[in-house]
């Protein structure tokens, strides 16, 4: 994965990323020679709004670190909407930066916490700094370079005027609707997350669970997986899964069939279609449920965006179901990360011959925890009291008697009426005893009297034999 050069997803037709400074037209090759004073660049018109000394050369201003906060550089492209570092300002800058960091970056979101996003922005956008690391450790120049180029080209004003007629939301850390819960990926925390549909995803959040597995799934995983999230919608919880083949899809179609919630992470903008035989499908869990994903509208997935984007749903549910799963799953990274994040796991058992088994078995071996039904997920991740239902065999008529009488029932012979004292040697006990035994015996369906003799009925109580 890597960041150099601008981001595949970014706006068509944007030209030069010069929306909102004074020099408008202004082409990024005349910014090097960051020495040249404000005064002499082509069309700076006033120089340095917000400054003391309006004048003030750039030169000054060379590996100086991150600018001050609240004061935007002069000139530097995105300065227009840059303003002081405020909920809107915050806001724009983490919607302008999922178009510059790949999800789950951690060296990124090491910067955003020690410089916050609007910090981060501006150095991105404002004159290159030159040789040396600056505040932004962690990365090659090239990389760096890479980021300073997708954010050239970052438009979040628009992004989110677009997103907001479409249906589509953005949410960030500190937002009323942000799932705390992420938090606990600390610098893999995402940037924000665009949301479609209408639910508030920090209240669905506190009661979900993620159901999991293979694409290529069989029709037991798809019932199993369809089961499994009809039960956990049917009892309030809200069903999370990727959207994809195979069992994530089962898992919605459950979910949706007994008309509860459903929540999609994408690995891919929540206005992009991912996969194409999935349309109807999505569009069902956005007018019942909600799409949720940390790249902008119009990006497309890739199979790294695949596989980060699972750390999403193991950190924003309570716990994760795998049902079925070879032993090279993505499915398996769900549930790792899951485990690192102190949450449960839990997984369906299938054949022992089966490959697409393999993999849930491999985690039912270490800490993962056997389930078979949604009762059982809700005993491990609902509330205290939350149980299931104690489970056993049927119950037979035998199985209630007295035990002398049991033992005067196992001493008459199959096919054949015996006499008492045949039955009180076989019993061990006294001929009153067995009299008194086989009446109580006969009063309930089990034997029968042939003259002198008992013998067993054919068919027992109950249609017991």
């Amino acid at each position: 994965m890597t960041a150099a050069g601008p981001p595949e997803e970014g706006p068509a037709g944007a030209g030069p990323p010069d929306a909102g400074r004074g020099s408008a037209g202004r082409p990024e090759a005349g910014r090097e020679g960051a020495g040249e004073a404000d005064a002499g660049r082509a069309g700076a018109g006033p120089a340095d709004a917000g400054r003391g000394s309006a004048g003030q050369p750039e030169a000054g201003r060379a590996g100086a670190g991150p600018p001050d906060a609240g004061r935007p550089e002069a000139g530097a492209p995105g300065a227009g909407w840059l303003g002081p570092g405020d909920a809107e300002a915050e806001l724009l800058a983490r919607a302008a930066l999922t178009r510059v960091l790949e999800p789950g970056e951690e060296h990124g979101g090491r910067w955003l916490r020690e410089l916050g996003a609007v910090a981060l922005m501006r150095l991105l956008t404002g004159p290159d700094p030159g040789p040396g690391p600056g505040p932004l450790t962690g990365a090659g120049p090239e990389r760096i370079a890479g980021y300073r180029r997708r954010a050239a080209l970052a438009e979040p004003a628009r992004d989110l005027e677009r997103a907001a007629a479409d249906g589509v939301r953005f949410v960030c850390p500190g937002s009323a609707e942000w799932p705390t819960q992420l938090d606990d990926l600390g610098d893999a925390r995402p940037v924000g997350l665009w949301l479609r549909g209408r639910p508030n995803l920090r209240t669905w959040a506190l009661r979900s669970v993620a159901v999991v597995g293979a694409r290529a799934c069989t029709p037991y995983g798809a019932h199993m997986a369809q089961t499994l999230a009809a039960g956990l919608a049917e009892r309030g919880w809200v069903v999370v899964s990727g959207a994809a083949y195979g069992i994530d899809g089962a898992a919605h179609r459950g979910a949706l069939a007994s008309g509860g919630a459903t929540a999609a992470v994408l690995a891919c903008g929540v206005d992009t279609v991912y996969p194409r035989g999935h349309a109807g499908l999505l569009g069902r869990i956005t007018r019942q449920g909600l799409v949720l994903g940390e790249l902008p509208p119009g990006s497309h997935p890739t199979p790294s965006r695949f596989v980060l984007r699972n750390r999403v749903i193991a950190a924003l549910t309570r716990g994760t179901v795998v049902v079925e799963a070879a032993r090279r799953s993505g499915s398996l990274v769900t549930a790792r990360r899951a485990q690192r994040l102190g949450r449960l796991t839990m997984g369906v058992p299938g054949p022992a011959t089966s490959g697409l088994s393999a993999g849930v078995h491999e985690l039912l071996r270490g800490e993962a925890v056997l389930v078979t039904d949604a009762a059982e997920v809700v005993e491990l991740v609902g509330d205290m009291g939350e149980l299931a239902p104690v489970r056993h065999g049927p119950v037979l008529a035998r199985d209630l008697l007295d035990p002398a009488a049991a033992r005067v029932l196992e001493a008459l012979p199959a096919g054949r009426p015996a006499d008492v004292d045949e039955i009180s040697l076989g019993a061990g006990t006294g001929t009153d005893e067995v009299i008194g035994r086989l009446y109580e015996l006969h009063s309930l369906g089990f034997v029968e009297r042939q003259g002198d003799a008992w013998r067993l009925t054919r068919r027992g109580p109950k249609g017991e034999v």
